[in-house]
């Protein structure tokens, strides 16, 4: 099968591989559409996760089934899916535990372009797949349904993480696709003042539309700076932080209320360890929680993801400003997420 993948380190580029094999509990699918995501940008060319070599990249996708496992109940040939980015192994003592993320180790739920080929192939393979897929909804649109895949599930977990509740002040930090359903999960969960932080106007425009109540630009002046004065120095209850670096904490522990969660969906791509100042952490005893998450994945989190579309709770056409036609416009499209042009929020590629 042919595969846009990884060949080392600042490298991709187009490959032959010898196609999966399907086991008893397992899936193969064709992808009907795929989308590059900002973690394939951390993996490649900042070696987030280490060296790789030939692998294929790309774990958002919804597709065609092709073949399923003897012990596979609920799937078929012939079946339109959607694929979640994070597939666990459902029957691993992390499942059990909570944790189907992690099943295996830290983030070996995380499987496609991690440690086995992802989705940017010809052929990809889905493990447990009456675990990990779910049926397509009648009528979805296909761009729409890879959102499911990473967009929608990574935002709205910060919201979960952070633990927002009615009224509450929320910040988020970073509106490109998965800030943008972070204020936009929020909104859902009851949040009262939302202050989302972004420079480019597409994307600061686009979070307004999911509930935002105040844009704040980095680039104009201290990010804790321009908080408090928008909250009359008393700062938020809750963040979620889905852009930035290792330096961005320190800003966001600066705002945060004592008894204030801040929920972390970004991919730290880079840097050796998060910078939390002693003071603004109350000396370690300031009861502000910091929590990062790799979002859940499974069937059931992507039906229910779903149903937000099919009932109109939750728009995702607005994250789709470029959209290609055609296998081979995947590493167009990649390179595209790479350089992030200003009016771009989320490429797709239909096959």
């Amino acid at each position: 099968m042919k595969g846009l993948a990884m060949l080392h380190l600042e490298a991709i580029g187009w490959i032959e591989k010898e196609a999966p094999a399907c086991g008893p509990l397992d899936a193969l699918v064709r992808p009907l559409a795929a989308a590059p995501c900002s973690s394939d940008v951390h993996t490649v060319w900042e070696g987030a996760m280490g060296d790789r070599h030939n692998l294929i990249l790309g774990h958002e996708a919804v597709g065609e089934v092709l073949e399923t496992g003897a012990l596979v109940r609920d799937f078929k040939p012939g079946d339109r899916v959607l694929v979640p980015a994070i597939t666990p192994d459902w029957n691993s003592l992390e499942a059990q535990g909570g944790y189907a993320m992690h099943s295996g180790g830290m983030l070996a739920g995380w499987k496609f372009s991690n440690f086995k080929d992802g989705v940017f192939a010809e052929v990809f393979h889905v493990n447990d797949a009456d675990g990990n897929l779910a049926h397509l909804p009648k009528g979805m649109d296909l761009a729409a349904a890879v959102m499911l895949s990473d967009m929608v599930p990574t935002g709205l977990h910060g919201a979960e993480l952070a633990d927002v509740q009615y009224g509450d002040a929320v910040l988020v930090v970073g509106i490109g696709p998965v800030g943008l359903m972070s204020v936009a999960g929020a909104a859902l969960r009851g949040a009262g003042a939302i202050y989302a932080v972004g420079s480019r106007p597409l994307c600061q425009e686009a979070a307004k539309g999911y509930g935002a109540t105040e844009i704040i630009d980095y680039r104009d002046g201290s990010l804790a700076e321009q908080v408090l004065a928008l909250t009359k120095g008393r700062g938020v209850d809750k963040a979620i932080v889905a852009g930035g670096d290792v330096d961005t904490f320190a800003d966001v522990l600066k705002v945060l209320k004592p008894g204030g969660r801040i929920g972390n969906v970004n991919y730290l791509g880079s840097g050796e360890a998060v910078r939390l100042p002693r003071l603004e952490w109350g000396c370690g005893m300031g009861h502000k929680l910091l929590t990062g998450g790799l979002m859940p994945g499974g069937r059931l989190r992507m039906e229910k993801l779903a149903a937000l579309l099919t009932h109109g709770r939750l728009d995702v056409q607005p994250l789709l400003t470029h959209r290609f036609t055609g296998f081979d416009k995947l590493e167009e499209a990649l390179l595209l997420m790479k350089d992030k042009p200003r009016d771009l929020i989320k490429p797709v590629v239909m096959m």
